[in-house]
């Protein structure tokens, strides 16, 4: 099968020009993932912007400076990207999904990107997930990984396919904190173990045993520490443990790797939403109307729980003197592709009522980009 690229580039060697006066830099983030290049090319969204750990063999040809991991070609960006050393490295960045960014921001410029998507692609701009970046801000010798651990499997989990290994790390319920892009779907009891900057899944079996008894969706649950044994799995980017014993463990030595802190350049914009049906100020809305709004940013989906709200407006109430009514429960499913959040109710809306959408504060974009205030009012008609 021919290698799969995530087509990304070296701009020194593909363009031969590094855009006048700038200094490319890596993007800096308060949490780095450790990770694999299949990750970063199967969940683009997922990894935007983000800081992340991987490793693969450092290669160079006609093209640039290369990371290969099985088929997944991955080429770089940065002074630190430049092939010092050929082989297995240990690799620091940040990932960036080109056509996530809009045209203004800082880093097409800094990174010469409609150069690189010209030549690459000849057009001016990809699409989303067709043209990601990785700017390399530290290249290491990947050392031998002695035991299996969180983080020998989520940096290298084809090492130990299918072996069955026994590592501890702090039970993170089902996801609650967006450790992973995905989940591997075995049962509603699967969950997410974390040990410094890495986390894999574990499936086959709920988190109970002797003096454990962990609910996966309970935030007051998390930070338990666990030891899983069991056989490891990986497939279309997703690791996970396929359990045969999980037990209360003591914590274990949880420090990441050091590395070289450099200047980032300026950060996204916050995001914002750019678009609402209904629209802002509308009258005459059907009873039966779904609210959809669109964002300008990728967003953490799990930051919408419990930040939005629905409500008539009570200043309206009292002027007519009915009695106050709360508008029907709905429930808000977030399209990641679009970009986009629905709030589905289970109920019409009454009729002539001015309904107030609020997004309070506590949702994020991906890079924790805190949303800027929204509320959206709009009126009921007959």
């Amino acid at each position: 099968m021919a290698v799969r690229f995530l087509l990304v580039s070296l701009l020194g060697l593909v363009l031969g020009v590094v855009p006048a006066g700038a200094q490319i830099r890596p993007e800096l983030s308060s949490a780095r993932r450790a990770t694999t290049l299949d990750a970063l090319a199967a969940f683009p969204g997922f990894y935007h912007l983000q800081a992340v750990r991987v490793r693969a063999r450092l290669v160079t040809d006609q093209v640039g400076t290369a990371l290969l991991s099985g088929q997944t070609r991955v080429l770089t960006v940065g002074d630190a990207a430049v092939a010092q050393m050929e082989g297995d490295v240990e690799v620091t960045g940040t990932f960036i999904d080109i056509g996530r960014l809009t045209q203004d921001d800082q880093r097409v410029a800094t990174y010469g990107l409609v150069a690189l998507t010209q030549k690459v692609l000849q057009r001016d701009w990809p699409s989303q997930g067709e043209l990601p970046i990785l700017v390399v801000s530290e290249v290491n010798v990947a050392e031998p990984l002695t035991a299996p651990s969180v983080r020998a499997l989520a940096l290298d989990p084809a090492r130990y396919d299918g072996q069955t290994v026994t590592v501890s790390g702090r039970f993170r319920g089902r996801n609650l904190f967006g450790d992973q892009p995905a989940a591997p779907a075995r049962s509603k009891f699967d969950f997410v173990i974390q040990l410094a900057d890495s986390s894999v899944w574990v499936v086959g079996r709920r988190p109970r045993g002797p003096n454990l008894d962990l609910n996966v969706e309970a935030r007051v649950d998390t930070g338990r520490w666990l030891e899983v044994q069991g056989d490891v799995r990986t497939s279309k980017g997703l690791v996970w443990i396929e359990a045969t014993a999980i037990t209360a463990t003591k914590p274990v030595t949880d420090t990441a790797p050091t590395e070289t802190v450099t200047e980032a350049v300026a950060a996204a914009p916050p995001p914002q939403v750019i678009f609402s049906t209904p629209t802002a100020g509308e009258v005459d809305v059907a009873q039966d109307a779904r609210i959809r709004l669109q964002f300008s940013r990728d967003m953490t989906a799990e930051s919408f729980k419990g930040n939005v709200t629905v409500a008539y407006d009570t200043a309206e109430t009292a002027e007519r003197g009915v009695p106050p009514v709360a508008t029907p429960p709905f429930v808000a499913s977030y399209d990641q592709g679009r970009r986009t959040l629905e709030l589905k109710f289970s109920g019409p809306f009454d009729r002539f009522r001015t309904v107030i959408v609020r997004l309070t504060p506590g949702i994020t974009a991906f890079d924790a980009q805190p949303l800027v205030p929204f509320e959206l009012r709009f009126t009921v008609g007959g």
